[in-house]
């Protein structure tokens, strides 16, 4: 979830530069730059490899493409925020965030990939706690000795992601307790833990946007310094072109999976955890780096936390429902290795949190975390 930053104060007697959301100048090149420029390369490219190339082309051109789509996706979510105001904007921030994971899930749901579907839910939270935070947190180190965020409001997206583990081990320990016998009301308790899931996220967001938003009071979505210069209207258009074209190029990329898989002796699952989380968290990482240079941690940290907690208490009860109509019935039951995951990114994040500042070797650590993991579900079958 692409999260704007709050205005700083210049200097008494300097007039700052109008900056864009990467904080190069206006006329020059930014990373916007760079997402348009791989948008409209890699765009034609996949729609083209999938009629006249089908196969691991078009696995990689749309895995491309994917990225400079969600990016817009993002951007345009934050103007449109900016201008409904704060309770409706963090509304619709929230529930757009992870607009793009969504998308490429349910088109790797309706293809039958229920196993890529919860590895890609898995690598998203794994992505967000240790390669964003991560990144971030070495980036914004290099440039600074010692960097601070708000304690309690890091701290309270942990223990979010608390309730996400139980949620994704109480199904894992159910079965493993049970054995055969278990299989038949796996999807009935997934049904009923992921309303919970949605209840409680409900909870978090008036927690945070209303009754105690004073703890993200730095956090202020939208300042006219740190946004595309866009209208609503164009910002509507860009959120529902870009839409379309992740829906697009989210269907080309799972109709591509296999020959990928042939191609690269990847198995499924590090297809799901590594590869599609990465695609999915490419504007996140971007902006929470770009945010961590300008010593901005409290939005470093609330990137990190909101998505991944957008991700296991909307994206991931969501899909379980939307199974039911499609016929597929997805479960809330991860691998063993899945949940350890979960739990050690969790933990890692945690205990960057605990005490509100940040230096570039823990940046070092949670990566480290991240690298062990990808190397384990590498060798996965």
């Amino acid at each position: 979830m692409s999260t704007p930053a709050s205005v700083t104060p210049s200097s008494p007697g300097t007039t700052p530069p109008a900056a864009s959301p990467d904080g190069e100048g206006k006329g020059g090149f930014n990373v916007d730059h760079l997402f348009l420029g791989l948008l409209a390369v890699f765009f034609p490219l996949a729609v083209a490899s999938h009629f006249f190339f089908p196969g691991t082309w078009t696995f990689v051109l749309c895995a491309i493409a994917l990225v400079p789509l969600a990016r817009l996706m993002g951007e345009a979510t934050e103007v449109i925020a900016h201008k409904l105001g704060s309770g409706l904007g963090g509304l619709m921030n929230a529930s757009f965030g992870n607009a793009a994971e969504l998308i490429i899930a349910l088109a790797a749901l309706r293809s039958g990939h229920a196993d890529v579907v919860k590895a890609s839910i898995t690598g998203a939270i794994l992505g967000n706690l240790l390669l964003v935070l991560g990144a971030a947190i070495l980036a914004g180190g290099l440039k600074y000795p010692r960097q601070t965020f708000n304690m309690t409001a890091a701290l309270s997206g942990s223990a979010i992601m608390f309730l996400a583990l139980t949620a994704m081990t109480i199904p894992d320990l159910f079965h493993a307790v049970r054995g055969p016998a278990a299989e038949p009301v796996l999807f009935p308790m997934s049904v009923a833990i992921s309303v919970i899931l949605l209840i409680v996220y409900a909870l978090s967001l008036l927690f945070s946007l209303k009754t105690h938003a004073h703890l993200y009071a730095g956090e202020e979505h939208g300042t006219p310094e740190e946004m595309p210069t866009w209208t609503p209207k164009k910002a509507s258009i860009v959120l529902l072109a870009a839409t379309v074209g992740v829906v697009v190029v989210a269907e080309f990329l799972v109709h591509a999976i296999e020959p990928a898989i042939a191609t690269f002796g990847f198995t499924h699952t590090f297809v799901g955890v590594i590869i599609i989380a990465i695609i999915g968290n490419a504007a996140e990482h971007s902006t929470a780096i770009l945010m961590a240079l300008k010593n901005k941690m409290d939005l470093a940290f609330n990137i990190a936390f909101e998505s991944s907690k957008q991700i296991a208490l909307f994206v991931a009860p969501v899909l379980v429902l939307v199974s039911i109509p499609l016929g597929q019935h997805l479960t809330l039951e991860f691998s063993h290795m899945e949940v350890a995951g979960i739990a050690i990114g969790t933990g890692a994040a945690a205990l960057i949190a605990l005490d509100g500042e940040s230096n570039w070797l823990e940046g070092v650590m949670l990566l480290g975390v991240y690298a062990i993991l990808g190397v384990a579900f590498f060798f996965i079958p």
